[in-house]
């Protein structure tokens, strides 16, 4: 368990909902706050930004390594450089879009992708923090975060068990003793057979701390499956319309279905419920509609019980239907109207 900004995170509240705007508001300032409303209408309880500009993540080189040329990327045809030009933030607009967000009573965050980025939320009191997937084997930036001593939520794509023993101890070695994991798939979009939700349960086992899932696969089906898994947080890209384009749009969620996710994923944490067996309270009136043994013709005293004078039916007001071979063969006790429901005290001694 921990908590974010007095909102916990653990098995026994409902799921965490992250919208993640990343590059969706298209450049624009107004769309990014027109992203929040919408955000916050859904039901969402945090909204993640990107901090970073271009410069800090690569340089502004178009051929080789840094010009993207594979032909399944939705970013076929882009140089990294004019790529992160693109999708980035301005750090000018982190301010109006955290005082929106506090407006509508979600929380504000964001992924850092440098250390001066760290400093730079430090600035605006951000309530935690969120390592990305490919950034989750950068040792310098995990410690800057941690020394915050702020929570940190961190993907988990592509890093292997040693990898990310390494990356949370030290995260834990400064300071940071509230972490996330979060299975995550680096494809963009993700598919349901490449995002292997068993890894949940192992990731908490292993490093004792919550698991949720970074989303990318289309859809909420995915993300409702999670939760069954154990799963306290869920991170999903969000926009207000595919249709409008933007970096991400292609595997992001409109605000009908983030609202559905929303509302799913709550239902779906309180179906987990705990271990039961019995009659629960809410099934008490319907014990009646069982099954059980009753009286299906006119009986005399002392007549013979039958298979066709005694039967298992509706409703459950008679013994058991169990008891049935027990009671074929003996007499009747006194006479007996067809539809009584039969009991012990019917039986001749």
């Amino acid at each position: 368990m921990l908590t974010i900004d007095q909102k916990i995170i653990s098995l026994d509240t409902e799921p965490f909902i992250i919208a993640e705007m990343s590059g969706n508001h298209n450049q624009s300032l107004e769309r990014a706050l027109e992203i929040v409303d919408a955000a916050a209408d859904c039901g969402v309880h945090a909204l993640k930004l990107q901090t970073y500009t271009a410069d800090t993540m690569t340089l502004d080189i178009d051929t080789g390594e840094f010009f993207i040329e594979d032909k399944n990327s939705l970013w076929k045809g882009e140089s990294l450089y004019k790529l992160y030009q693109k999708a980035m933030t301005p750090y000018e607009w982190h301010e109006p879009i955290f005082k929106r967000c506090r407006e509508k009573n979600i929380i504000p965050f964001s992924t850092p992708f440098d250390e001066t980025a760290v400093d730079f939320l430090e600035s605006l009191n951000v309530s935690c923090y969120k390592i990305a997937s490919f950034e989750n084997i950068d040792l310098p930036l995990l410690k800057k975060v941690a020394k915050t001593g702020k929570p940190v939520i961190m993907s988990t794509g592509m890093a292997t068990i040693a990898e990310l023993d390494e990356s949370v101890r030290i995260l834990r070695e400064n300071g940071c003793n509230d972490i996330v994991l979060l299975k995550c798939t680096s494809n963009y979009p993700a598919t349901p057979e490449n995002t292997n939700l068993r890894t949940i349960p192992h990731l908490r086992e292993l490093f004792n701390c919550e698991v949720g899932l970074s989303d990318h696969t289309l859809g909420i089906g995915v993300s409702i499956a999670s939760i069954a898994n154990g799963a306290t947080i869920i991170e999903k890209h969000f926009t207000l319309s595919r249709t409008d384009g933007g970096v991400d749009a292609a595997f992001s969620m409109e605000p009908a279905e983030m609202k559905m996710l929303v509302e799913e994923s709550k239902r779906a944490w309180q179906a987990l419920g705990k271990i039961h067996y019995g009659v629960s309270e809410s099934e008490k009136k319907s014990i009646i509609f069982r099954r059980s043994l009753y009286v299906c013709e006119d009986i005399k005293k002392g007549e013979i019980f039958t298979e066709k004078n005694i039967r298992s039916i509706r409703p459950g007001l008679g013994l058991q239907p169990k008891y049935i071979n027990i009671v074929i063969g003996r007499k009747a006790a006194k006479d007996i109207k067809q539809g009584t429901p039969f009991h012990w005290d019917l039986l001749l001694d």
